[in-house]
């Protein structure tokens, strides 16, 4: 049997495996190969492997690995992608770990290759034979992107542990409540013109304000309607992220698009949303009929939250000695959720890393990291 990697090894095999997610044809790739490269590891720990295939995606899969046999046990979970890279700003090869003042920089090594290297090391003296539950490891593909990994395991229902860690960047504090993400383009559609007789068309840049106006009274009836004190950012979020139109200074605006982004509090449904961005927009579209759309840009992800009392909660809070929190971003925690198990988001090195030029691990994280997983497996499975 080939040697298992040492922690440092493993994690610069992983970074240098490119697994690029974006919605950029350009930049999108596969995920095989670290898919190949964990599946490898685990074998050789006896672990059963099972690779699937997630449709309508380029190239991607999700690997599902397991040791033992039995009801329930535990999940340690994770994204295989990474968001793209901006080369002129790293001050290092991305793909390539560079350990330096006490740090791991690479692209993925936080968010969130590095939790899979801590998996492996965690998992060495392992036995199918000590375990009273089973250990299952997931590594899912498109978390940058559409999520597509996660939505499909969770339709697929292959498992029911009990509880699931995912090990996305938290400082090791565990966090069981997070927003749901969404995000919509606000088409309007003018009628092109020559700029010197404005009556004769119809300028889509100027409805495209009024839509603004409207936009931003939601954003601040969002505030007033809508608090969650577990959140630094209490309130549901509205985000104008981008918009396009016209094509020359002395044309009427034929074409304007806005993109925008919704963030929603635990107990707030995609309806919900939905009902209150067409009631903000429907007086414009009565004033300009026909001429004012808006349509789902990707997929949305729900928010989270782990309901009290849980178990899981307080032994994450017991081990790691952190008291959990809530945070703005999403992850693939609702749809873990999914399988019917207690779940947290729980992991090595900060958020603040994530999808940061010279992104790093730090090696204080190693020990910290290595016990916690530890003591989780110990209690669930052993």
């Amino acid at each position: 049997m080939r040697q298992l990697p040492s922690f440092s090894q493993s994690l610069n095999q992983l970074i240098a495996c490119s697994s690029i997610s974006s919605t950029h044809p350009s930049w999108d790739q596969g995920n095989k190969a670290v898919i190949q490269l964990l599946a490898a590891w685990f074998e050789q720990l006896n672990f059963s492997i099972e690779i699937q295939a997630v449709p309508d995606t380029n190239n991607k899969f999700n690997l599902l690995a397991k040791l033992g046999s039995g009801e329930g046990g535990l999940l340690l979970a994770g994204h295989s992608d990474t968001v793209p890279f901006d080369e002129n700003s790293w001050q290092s090869d991305p793909h390539k770990v560079l350990d330096q003042d006490d740090k791991f920089f690479g692209l993925g090594t936080c968010d969130m290759k590095g939790f899979f290297a801590f998996i492996l090391q965690a998992c060495k003296n392992l036995t199918a034979e000590q375990l009273k539950k089973p250990l299952y490891i997931l590594a899912t593909a498109d978390e940058e992107t559409t999520m597509a990994g996660a939505r499909f395991f969770a339709k697929s229902q292959l498992i029911k542990p009990d509880v699931a860690i995912i090990g996305e960047p938290t400082n090791l504090v565990p966090v069981v409540m997070h927003k749901g993400h969404m995000s919509h383009r606000i088409t309007v559609k003018g009628k092109s013109g020559h700029s010197s007789q404005p009556s004769l068309g119809v300028n889509a840049i100027e409805i495209m304000h009024k839509v603004i106006g409207q936009l931003i009274t939601l954003k601040e009836k969002f505030q007033l309607t809508y608090q969650n004190q577990a959140f630094d950012v209490p309130a549901p979020t509205l985000n104008l992220g981008a918009i396009s139109g016209g094509d020359n200074a002395n044309r009427i605006c034929g074409y304007c698009h806005l993109d925008i982004d919704l963030r929603a509090l635990p107990g707030m449904s995609d309806d919900e949303l939905i009902h209150w961005l067409s009631d903000a927009l429907k007086p414009l579209a009565e004033r300009y009929p026909g001429r004012i759309s808006f349509a789902e840009m990707h997929p949305s992800s729900p928010s989270f939250e782990q309901q009290k009392p849980s178990t899981l909660i307080d032994i994450a809070e017991e081990i790691s000695g952190h008291s959990c929190c809530a945070v703005n971003y999403a992850t693939e925690a609702p749809y873990i959720q999914q399988l019917g198990c207690q779940t947290i988001v729980l992991g090595p090195g900060s958020i603040d890393q994530a999808h940061q030029p010279n992104e790093f691990l730090a090696h204080s994280e190693i020990d910290k990291t290595n016990k916690l997983l530890t003591k989780m497996i110990q209690h669930y499975c052993l």
